[in-house]
C-alpha cells in the first residue's frame, strides 16, 4: 500500500494535507453544522411554547421525539457505512435531513410540530458516520484521540447553536417580523447549511485512504450479510450501548432543556439562557478530546481493560456532578456544577469511542451504530422524566445523576484482557485495527 494511502499514525490538527486529514476536518465540520439542524430549535423553545401554547408534558414529548428517531437512524446508518461507505451515507443523510429543518416553520399545532421534530431527529445519525470515517483514516494507536477530537469539535455545534440561534431569531425580528414569524424563518438557515455540506462531503471526501468503496477491492472488507448480527452478539457492545446512553444521551437531553431550565428556574432572558446553555456545549472544544487522549494513553499502558475502568470512573464522576447540579439553588452554583459534570460527561463520550473501534474490528460501523443508538435511547429515557407533570426538572436531574453513576459501576465490569497487540495485516479496503486478546 502506498504510504500516502494508508491510515495515519498521528493527528496533525492544523494540516489539510492528504485525503486523511482533509476527510477528518470535513467530517467534524459537517457534524458541527448538523447540530444547527438537529438542535437549532431548542434555544427558541420559549418562543415556540408561547406561540403554540405548549404544556410541560407536550414539551417533554417533543424532547423525546427529537432524539428517538435517531435511535433507528443510527442503527441503519452504521450498517450503511459498512456497505455503501460513509461518503454516500453522509451525503444522503444531509439532503434528507435538510427538508424537515427548513420546513418546520410550517407547523402551527402541537401535533405537526411534534412530527417535524421527530423527522429532524434523523440528523443525529451523523455522529456514527463521523466516528466511522475518522476510524478509517487513522491507525490504532491514535484512533481514540482522532475520534474524540472529531466528535468533540462536532459536538461543539450543540453549544454554538444555543448561542447563535437566538441571535438569528433577533435578526429576523430586527427585519420587522414578529417572534412567532421569526422562529419559523430562522430555521431555514440551518437547513440550507446542511445542503451546502452535502455537496462538500460528496465532492471532497473518500471512503478510505485508498479511495471510495467503488474504486477499491473490498474482498476482505466487511460483507453485507451477518455484519450487524456479529456486532450485536458481543455483550460488550451492549455495555457500551448503556455507557453511551449515560453520557451522550444526557448531553443531548441537556442541549434540549438547558436554555428552558435556566430561563424558567432562574428567570434568565432568552439570550442569557442560550449563552449559559452554550457554555455546556462549548466544553466540547477540549473535554471530549481529553477523554480520548487519556484513553489512548491508558490503553497503551494497561490495554483495553484499562480503558474500560477509565470510562467507568468518568461516568461515576459525571453522575455525582449531575446530582450536585440538581441541588443547587443559585444561578452561579448551578453554572459551576454544570461545568463540572460536563467535563466528566464529555470525557466519557471520548473514552467510549476510544473503545468502540476495537470491539469487533470487522464490523466497526455496526458497533458504532448500536453504541450511538444507545446514546439516543438514554436521551429518550431522560426525556420521560422531563415530561412528567409530577417531577420537577431539579428532581429529574437528581434521578439522572443516580442512574449515570449506576451505569458507571456496571461499566467497570466489562471484560477486556490487559494486553493488546497490533494486527499484522490490514485488509485491503478495510479499517486498520487493533486485535484485542479477549478473555
Amino acid at each position: 500500500m502506498n504510504t500516502l494511502n494508508k491510515p495515519l499514525d498521528s493527528l496533525k490538527i492544523f494540516s489539510w494535507k492528504g485525503i486523511q486529514m482533509q476527510t477528518f476536518h470535513i467530517t467534524w465540520i459537517t457534524f458541527f453544522f448538523c447540530f444547527f439542524g438537529w438542535f437549532g430549535i431548542a434555544p427558541l423553545m420559549k418562543i415556540v411554547k408561547d406561540d403554540l401554547g405548549l404544556t410541560k408534558g407536550q414539551i417533554g414529548n417533543i424532547i423525546i421525539a427529537s432524539v428517538s428517531a435517531t435511535i433507528f437512524a443510527r442503527l441503519v446508518i452504521g450498517r450503511l457505512c459498512d456497505t455503501i461507505g460513509p461518503r454516500l451515507a453522509y451525503t444522503g443523510l444531509l439532503v434528507i435531513g435538510s427538508i424537515p429543518v427548513m420546513t418546520i416553520g410550517l407547523a402551527h399545532s402541537y401535533e405537526s410540530f411534534l412530527l417535524f421534530r421527530l423527522a429532524i431527529g434523523v440528523i443525529g445519525a451523523s455522529f456514527v458516520i463521523t466516528q466511522y470515517h475518522t476510524s478509517a483514516m487513522f491507525a490504532p494507536k491514535i484512533k481514540g484521540t482522532a475520534n474524540a477530537v472529531a466528535g468533540g469539535w462536532g459536538n461543539l455545534g450543540g453549544g454554538i447553536t444555543n448561542m447563535l440561534m437566538p441571535l438569528v431569531l433577533a435578526a429576523f425580528v430586527g427585519l420587522g417580523y414578529s417572534k412567532p414569524e421569526a422562529w419559523r424563518y430562522a430555521m431555514i438557515i440551518p437547513g440550507a447549511m446542511l445542503l451546502v455540506m452535502a455537496f462538500v462531503y460528496y465532492k471532497f471526501t473518500k471512503d478510505t485512504p485508498e479511495g471510495n468503496y467503488s474504486e477499491i477491492d473490498r474482498t476482505n472488507a466487511p460483507q453485507a450479510k451477518g455484519s450487524f448480527l456479529s456486532a450485536a452478539a458481543d455483550y460488550r457492545t451492549w455495555i457500551l450501548f448503556l455507557a453511551y446512553g449515560a453520557c451522550f444521551g444526557i448531553e443531548i437531553t441537556f442541549d434540549n432543556v438547558a436554555a428552558l431550565y435556566f430561563s424558567e428556574n432562574f428567570s434568565c432572558d432568552l439570550k442569557t439562557a442560550g449563552l449559559l446553555a452554550g457554555l455546556f456545549g462549548f466544553m466540547n472544544l477540549f473535554a471530549r478530546a481529553i477523554g480520548g487522549i487519556v484513553a489512548d494513553k491508558v490503553g497503551n499502558s494497561y490495554g483495553m481493560r484499562g480503558k474500560g475502568w477509565l470510562l467507568a470512573a468518568f461516568l461515576i464522576m459525571e453522575g455525582i456532578g449531575i446530582a450536585l447540579f440538581a441541588q443547587t439553588g443559585s444561578l452561579t452554583m448551578a453554572v459551576v456544577a454544570m461545568l463540572g459534570f460536563a467535563m466528566f460527561l464529555k470525557m466519557a463520550n471520548g473514552a467510549t469511542y476510544a473503545i468502540v473501534p476495537f470491539v469487533d474490528t470487522k464490523n466497526v460501523g455496526s458497533v458504532a451504530g448500536i453504541v450511538g443508538a444507545g446514546g439516543n435511547l438514554g436521551g429518550v429515557l431522560a426525556g420521560f422524566l422531563f415530561k412528567s407533570e409530577t417531577i420537577s426538572y431539579s428532581q429529574a436531574f437528581l434521578y439522572i445523576g443516580l442512574a449515570v453513576a449506576t451505569v458507571g459501576a456496571l461499566t467497570a465490569l466489562i471484560k477486556f484482557d490487559r494486553k493488546a497487540i497490533k494486527s499484522p495485516l490490514t485488509p485491503r479496503g478495510g479499517i486498520q485495527s487493533l486485535e484485542v486478546i479477549q478473555n
